[in-house]
């Protein structure tokens, strides 16, 4: 329909509507019916679903159609809820994944489009962007895949005040979104803004098509000095640590942090192309270059991070990684935490240690456990903290340690494990290595199946946990029981974690972010745990 010159302001007014208009001669425009799209309905129609953290799928199905319409949702969402209002800033940032600077574009298009103003913070870990932008009280986008191979990508959405949790990724998969039309040259309607493939069409969006502004740099700078300011002035001197940099956003700012903490600090691994470290399932080539470097190096510690920089690694002198989960409690227990939260998959050491106030059990995934941290903080407790078997360090409250305070910052976070931990040890006055010793001794390993269809090992384990006991005790231990005795208990949580009575354990779960079937064992010996979890993987690779 044609609409009066009068009317234009008011319709302007309306973002809904602020992609759908094109001025015509004489003063008039004309109002286009967009695309409607239910975003539960893309997820079905491309693959990508909200996972474990964030959206997740393959690259190539991750099209600037789909990156939009999941944008637009995300910021409707906020809009409704009064979390952010129209002409606010939007923080955005992405990995070093070959897809990602496209679909930061596209993230960047539909944040104007929206009538709100894209921040292009860069290159910078997820926990650094999210950082700055909370610190204003402004919604942030990351674009990342984290630690799964570069054929795939993702997007973690965050609020001013953290993460999006799960009733929040379940509301907006309820949403319903407009897309904007495409315009000829005389202001014509054509199609869609998208091509047949998804992709955004030269010259098709009022403002064109490019949306990212000049690099922010800002959050990175910030990031870099929330720990320069909190921990003492040169509490590293002397000390050596190698930063295994591969291809991590985090790279140079750990460089950075520990340089500017008084360590003496030897950039290794550094790569032009993207290696999907997993500090879960630690690749064995990863393991060999640590021991190559450490004995080559004499250095206290190895340190790096997984591709969006919220997952830590920290091996010891030897070059032996620590698990994400036993750092995890040695930083807690250096942050002096009273109250910790981590999934049921985490090493039952930190129970066992008795350091801790309360510690509290969860599904595996951040969102999960950022809700049972705000439990406790409601409850009263000053000291939260968090941290999941992948190493990703969460922190609920404000920690007051020598004097001064470092803010709550409730997402993982990479920087905070490995420089916690190598003060711990120099408090001690052992090595990294030596900070094992202190801990009950329970081991972990974990190892996952990769192109390992989802359906197929959710039957699997169903067929192990129909909630009969005895008939799930039956099931497993004629599974297990020969190389693992018989059952103590069952836990279903999240996957299945089975006890058996020798205090072993082996937990089953399907990957919330790829067609991955993955195994946690522990052990009373790292040898042990390492041999249950070669025996699962053999019998879990019969399964397909």
């Amino acid at each position: 329909m044609i609409i009066p010159a009068q009317d234009i302001s008011l319709i302007a007014q309306n973002w809904q509507y602020r992609s759908c208009i094109r001025y015509r001669s004489g003063g008039h425009v004309m109002a286009v019916q967009s695309e409607q799209i239910l975003i539960s309905s893309l997820m079905e129609e491309s693959g990508v679903k909200f996972g474990t953290s964030g959206a997740r799928g393959l690259a190539t199905d991750m099209t600037d159609r789909v990156c939009y319409a999941y944008t637009t949702a995300f910021l409707h969402y906020l809009e409704s809820k009064g979390d952010i209002r129209r002409g606010d800033e939007v923080a955005i940032a992405g990995d070093y994944r070959p897809s990602s600077p496209r679909i930061m574009n596209a993230v960047a298009l539909a944040v104007r489009d929206g009538g709100f103003l894209p921040v292009n913070c860069g290159f910078i870990p997820t926990p650094a962007v999210a950082c700055y932008a909370m610190a204003r009280g402004q919604a942030s986008i990351m674009v990342t895949g984290s630690h799964i191979p570069d054929d795939r990508n993702g997007i973690k959405f965050y609020k001013p005040t953290g993460e999006v949790l799960k009733p929040d990724e379940e509301a907006i998969s309820r949403s319903e979104v407009k897309l904007p039309a495409r315009f000829g040259v005389a202001g014509e309607v054509l199609a869609s803004c998208f091509d047949d493939d998804g992709e955004i069409l030269p010259d098709s969006m009022e403002g064109g098509c490019e949306a990212l502004p000049h690099v922010n740099t800002a959050a990175e700078t910030e990031y870099i000095q929330r720990y320069l300011d909190f921990f003492p002035a040169g509490c590293l001197q002397g000390r050596k640590v190698g930063v295994y940099q591969h291809s991590s956003v985090d790279r140079d700012i750990m460089v950075a942090v520990f340089e500017g903490l008084g360590a003496s600090v030897t950039a290794l691994g550094r790569s032009l192309s993207f290696i999907p470290v997993d500090t879960e399932a630690i690749r064995p080539e990863d393991v060999q270059l640590a021991s190559v470097w450490a004995e080559k190096g004499d250095f206290d510690c190895l340190v790096s991070a997984d591709g969006d920089g919220d997952r830590p690694l920290i091996s010891d002198e030897h070059g032996n990684w620590l698990r994400g989960d036993v750092a995890g409690i040695l930083c807690a227990r250096y942050l002096e935490a009273t109250h910790v939260v981590t999934p049921v998959s985490s090493n039952s050491a930190v129970e066992k240690s008795n350091w801790f106030k309360q510690v509290a059990r969860t599904r595996i995934g951040s969102p999960y456990v950022i809700e049972a941290m705000d439990m406790a903080v409601a409850d009263g407790a000053s000291s939260v903290v968090g941290y999941e078997a992948n190493g990703g360090f969460l922190i609920a409250t404000d920690i007051e340690l020598h004097g001064k305070t470092l803010t709550a910052l409730p997402t993982r976070d990479a920087v905070i494990v490995p420089v916690a931990i190598l003060l711990l040890a120099i408090e001690g006055g052992v090595s990294v290595g030596g900070l094992l010793d202190s801990l009950p001794q329970r081991f972990s390993c974990s190892d996952r199946l990769k192109a390992f269809p989802t359906d197929i090992a959710q039957a699997r384990i169903k067929a192990l946990s129909s909630g009969d006991i005895a008939t799930d005790k039956a099931a497993i231990e004629a599974l297990f029981g020969e190389q693992f005795g018989t059952v103590a208990s069952i836990n279903d949580t999240d996957g299945l974690r089975i006890t058996f009575a020798s205090e072993e354990v082996v937990h089953l779960r399907p990957s919330g972010n790829a067609p991955e079937l993955r195994c946690y064992n522990e052990a009373a010996t790292e040898a042990r745990a390492a041999e249950m979890n070669r025996i699962c993987m053999a019998i879990m690779d019969g399964w397909r």
